[in-house]
């Protein structure tokens, strides 16, 4: 976070339209969301994917074609062109606010040729646990990216570029992972399964020289040709932690620029985090995954949830300065994998949590600020449709108090099991301070200290309209109505 009272957004969301406008949209957009507050924006994977035009980006085909090159059934990536991408990336950055890439290193998928190798199958719910001897496979994993013709780089990638893979073409319904012969899997990887180096597709083998040689080449191309100031790593838990920091340096060193980062390693688990942030020095923030779990789960709990717990056990509580905190995402929202929805009432809630304190660096997700509306199959093979609501108007109302008052020293009375509170008292130059009110029950009101005497406040989120008036020694009672949020700022 590279200015005060920073704000993230992801711009995009499982869901967005497939029509190749989102890089237009967004360019539309940027001053608007610099007025607003935000200072910057994770875009989407902006390379081709193995479905083309429709890809999200996380089945990565070539990390070189940014929406330039007829492949996978188009020329653009499903947000636009290659052209339409920097030019979104110039106007984002000339409105004042930074820009993040989605860069996807553990995984490719859609191989252009099938090649046979020697591999031993294993169990996908135990890796240590070998299920047959080591046999021949054919596997898809040659990639000639003929589309491109080799302009930018003529690298080809082969089977053993790769530690692994999850389909043999000589045996197609066998459920394994198969482990090439003289591989194994990366150490300082997260624990699940065994081991959870191996996640999807061509898993690439980060220890192979020619695999560290293409992806630093790549990451020089990439800074040189976008010129953005920093990456969100997906699914690092999955990646030999120490990767990311050693790539990192030799973007920063190509581009002259202290680029930002931060890893989305996805566990409630988090000792998990602790453990990566040890291992990368600190150098790449994490998404605080344990919080969203919190707000899922107080979310579905009602009044039964303690809010003095809200923050328990959660990588903002415990290493404020590494954890970027955050309510949704693309992969927690309704009908993903890793669905783990919080309900629309609380987010109003959350926000104010993640917005409005001292600690941690919030990022806002697109599909809670401007809505969205789509169908996918659940987990259970039905079909859904799903609606999910915007809560622009609060948010907008956080992020101005957040410019303008969300100051100084933060005062915190976590002392009820359903009605919590904080204040922020205010520098010098940002004088008058804020008082924040949330219930998940009934009614409440929170006797706070603002350290403004005989000041009137008053609530901008209008859920109460009386003023609050504190007394000579800067204390008032604030309130907040059932299941609601407050915000209390200086009447001007």
């Amino acid at each position: 976070m590279s200015k005060v009272n920073g704000v993230m957004m992801q711009f995009f969301h499982w869901y967005v339209e497939p029509d190749g406008k989102l890089w237009n949209d967004l360019k539309s957009k940027s001053n608007d969301l610099a007025e607003i507050g935000i200072t910057a924006l994770w875009l989407p994977p902006a390379y081709k994917g193995l479905g083309g035009g429709y890809d999200v980006g996380y089945g990565v085909y070539d990390m070189y074609d940014l929406g330039e090159f007829d492949q996978k059934g188009s020329v653009r990536t499903k947000y636009g062109t290659k052209a339409e991408y920097l030019d979104a990336i110039a106007a984002v950055q000339a409105s004042g606010i930074e820009v993040y890439a989605d860069v996807v290193m553990n995984h490719m998928m859609g191989a252009d040729h099938a090649e046979e190798a020697q591999a031993v199958p294993l169990n996908p719910h135990n890796r240590h646990e070998t299920i047959g001897d080591m046999q021949t496979v054919k596997v898809w994993t040659h990639y000639t990216f003929p589309g491109r013709d080799g302009k930018y780089s003529d690298a080809e990638w082969h089977w053993w570029h790769f530690d692994a893979v999850d389909y043999n073409q000589h045996d197609q319904d066998k459920d394994a992972i198969y482990l090439f012969e003289g591989k194994q899997f990366d150490n300082n990887v997260d624990l699940e399964k065994g081991v959870f180096d191996y996640l999807m597709g061509c898993d690439l083998d980060v220890e192979h020289p020619e695999v560290q040689t293409r992806l630093n080449r790549w990451g020089e191309w990439y800074v040189d040709t976008t010129n953005v100031d920093g990456f969100r790593f997906d699914a690092v838990k999955h990646v030999r932690a120490g990767f990311f920091p050693q790539w990192l340096q030799h973007c920063r060193k190509q581009s002259g620029k202290r680029l930002f980062a931060v890893g989305e390693y996805w566990s409630g688990d988090v000792e998990a985090l602790h453990h990566f942030i040890d291992v990368t020095g600190g150098d790449v923030m994490l998404f605080d995954a344990p919080l969203h779990y919190n707000f899922a789960d107080a979310s579905k709990a009602g009044n039964g949830y303690d809010l003095r717990q809200i923050f328990d056990n959660s990588l903002v509580k415990q290493q404020p300065a590494l954890a970027v905190t955050l309510v949704e995402n693309h992969d927690s929202q309704p009908l993903q994998a890793l669905e783990s929805v919080v309900e629309p009432w609380f987010k109003p809630l959350a926000y104010a949590l993640i917005l409005l304190r001292r600690d941690g660096y919030p990022c806002i997700f697109y599909a809670d600020y401007y809505g969205a509306h789509y169908r996918d199959q659940g987990n259970d093979g039905q079909e859904y449709e799903i609606w999910m609501d915007s809560h622009q108007r609060l948010i907008d109302i956080f992020l101005k108090v957040r410019q303008e008052y969300a100051y100084g020293d933060q005062y915190d009375y976590f002392d009820h099991a359903n009605t919590i509170g904080w204040t922020r008292i205010g520098t010098e130059a940002k004088p008058g301070g804020m008082a924040v009110v949330l219930s998940n029950g009934d009614a409440g009101q929170k006797w706070m200290e603002t350290a403004q005497p005989a000041q009137t406040y008053i609530d901008l989120t209008e859920h109460i309209t009386d003023s609050v008036t504190t007394n000579e020694h800067g204390w008032a009672e604030f309130p907040c109505a059932a299941g609601s949020v407050s915000v209390w700022v200086p009447q001007q």
